[in-house]
Formats: C-alpha cells, structure tokens, sequence
C-alpha cells in the first residue's frame, strides 16, 4: 500500500478502514522537549518534525470573558499569573504536569452572569492572520486539522470556576452548571461557524472533558445524562452537520459512559488511561465496531522501556485490526523520557501498526 498523508490515514481510522499504518502522535511536556534538546534534537525543529509523527494541526478562537491577564510573581522556578478566564494559577518552569490553581474570579451563579456579558461572539476572537498564513500549506502537506472546543465539565470546574464548587453546584445549583456548559458550547459554535464560513475548513472537532478518576467517574452517569450529555450531543451533531468528525478527551476511567457517548455520537474517544481502569484491548472488542480509539499505550511504563515494548505489540496488533486505532500514550510524555527511548517507541508504534 502507498504511503499516506495523515490526513488520509487518520479519515480511515475514523471510517474503521485499514491504511497504510496507523497514525501515531504524542504529546511531550515542555520539560521534555528541553531534555531532548539537550540530549540532540534541533532547538529550530519540531518535535513532531524530527520524530516524523503524524501532522495534526489545531485551529482556536477565544470563547473566554477576556478578563485581564497579567503576571502577579515571577521567579526562577515559576511564574503565578491571571488568566482570561479569570482564574490565577502557578506554571512551573521547568516541569510538566497541569498548573497549581490558586484562585477563581467566577464562583457562584451572580459572578457567571457578570462574566456571560463579556463573553460576546465577535471576529477578533479569531486570529485570521494565522489562518491566511498558515492554512493553505497545511492542506499542501496533507494535515489533519482539528478545531478545539472549549466547554463542558472539565474546563469549567479546571479553568473557571474550581472543582469543589463546581461539583457542588452540579447538585444544588444545577441550572447555573448547565447555562455554563451552553453558553461556553454557544461561543464555540458561533466563532467556528465564522472560521467554516471564510473558507477554513477543518475535519474534526475535539475537546477536553475530563469526566472520571482512577476506577470511576467524577459524577454518576445519570447526572452526566441530565447535565452534560445534551450539551455534547449539541455539539457532535453541529459537526456531523457538516460532516465532521467528533473527537473527545476525556482521561480517567469513563468506562460507565460509553454507551452514551456513543449514543450521541462521538466518533474518537482519547486518551484511553490505562492506569484509570481502561483496559483498550477489552474496550476494543466491545465497542471497537461503534467507536474509534486514540492513545491506550500506558505512560507509566515510559520509565521501564521493556515493559512499554511488551505493551505495544499486546495492544497495537489487537487495536489496529479493521482501523479504528490512533496510537499515543495515555497521557503525555514526561521528562523522564530520553531522546532515544521515544525515539524507539515512535519507530515500534510504526512498525507494530503497519497493514
């Protein structure tokens, strides 16, 4: 078989049709990508570029309340700033992982509606210069290109308004949670729907929606089918409208949530945690005819390389049958991970997920 594009390759694991390989991605902390600099890597190419992985490219706009962002501490080790979300948060410098969450500007139903009056659709949410730059060359090369939507569960208990309080709400104030969920979806809609509208098309929408821990769920299923579930069927339906895929992250074990993603017509789901409870093999031959599969390939084992080799040709064979499998690890690739020990799990990725 040719070799393909990545966008060829990554339409076929959507349709459940073998290719010339499976698509294989990842996605390194900035730490790691200074180790493997240090250990080699050219400071003026990619990473993705330098270990040939499969070119995906993401498409933003701001649905934010354009709060202002500014830097409060500064120091060696980290940098404490405001977001345009309105949440203050810690970045460490040089280590991965997500940011400490210090403080929220949105915290209860009166505070949401003061930030909904700014969230506005407007065209300078969109950075059309980027586009008019960059869009033409990535059809050239054969990009898959994916628009990142921002709503749900996650970001709003992450990013706006804190996890406690969100969790809280979600029983006692549950029409605050859901008017949230919407408005963040409308803003998504509305700003995409310009970017479609100017000729920028793309292939897919993807978001973050963290809904589960290790061996369960954030909230029962029956609340995900009362608050959540109907926002994400908004969404997965605006873009199979327009024949689009729909793409979702969601980490930790989501397991009890399947059928219903399904139902409402998720296409991929990522990242597959092993760790959490998700075991792909088992969750390939349940529901792999249904659904699409992105990552599976346990993080953890990055620092016992062996033992990662073993779990790749266990699971890449079992997952790649029939199409339907892009691989990447379950998470994200950590500092602990040298140069060449990625270097070895792209080339084993290739090899064990060739047809």
């Amino acid at each position: 078989m040719k070799t393909m594009t990545s966008h060829e390759r990554i339409r076929r694991m959507y349709e459940h049709r073998e290719a010339d390989r499976i698509p294989v991605t990842d996605g390194p902390w900035s730490s790691t990508i200074e180790r493997w600099q240090r250990e080699g890597m050219p400071r003026d190419v990619s990473y993705s570029d330098y270990f040939d992985l499969d070119k995906v490219v993401g498409v933003g706009v701001d649905n934010s309340p354009r709060y202002e962002c500014r830097v409060v501490e500064e120091t060696e080790k980290y940098v404490i700033k405001t977001t345009e979300w309105g949440c203050t948060l810690r970045n460490w410098r040089h280590a991965g992982g997500v940011p400490e969450f210090l403080d929220f500007t949105i915290k209860d139903a009166d505070s949401w509606m003061r930030a909904k009056e700014r969230m506005r659709p407007s065209r300078d949410r969109v950075n059309w210069e980027h586009l008019k730059a960059n869009y033409k060359q990535w059809r050239e090369q054969g990009c898959w290109i994916s628009a990142g939507f921002w709503f749900g569960f996650d970001v709003t208990h992450s990013w706006m308004v804190g996890t406690e309080r969100v969790l809280m709400a979600m029983a006692l104030d549950p029409e605050w949670i859901v008017d949230m969920f919407n408005h963040c979806l409308d803003m998504d809609i509305a700003l995409f729907e310009q970017v479609w509208e100017a000729g920028f098309h793309f292939d897919e929408i993807c978001w973050p929606d963290d809904m589960g821990y290790k061996g369960r769920t954030f909230f029962a299923p029956e609340t995900y089918r009362t608050l959540l579930k109907p926002v994400h069927r908004r969404a997965a339906e605006w873009a199979h409208a327009k024949g689009l895929k729909a793409h979702l992250h969601s980490c930790g074990c989501v397991r009890p949530l399947i059928p219903d993603l399904i139902d409402i017509g998720i296409d991929m789901l990522n990242p597959i945690e092993v760790k959490a409870g998700m075991e792909p093999v088992d969750l390939k031959e349940q529901y792999g005819k249904r659904l699409a599969f992105h990552g599976g390939i346990n993080a953890v084992l990055f620092d016992q390389p062996e033992q990662m080799w073993d779990e790749m040709r266990r699971i890449i064979p079992a997952l790649k049958k029939g199409g339907g499998y892009w691989c990447s690890s379950d998470h994200s690739v950590p500092d602990s991970v040298s140069l060449e020990t990625f270097r070895e799990f792209t080339r084993l990725a290739k090899e064990l997920g060739a047809y």
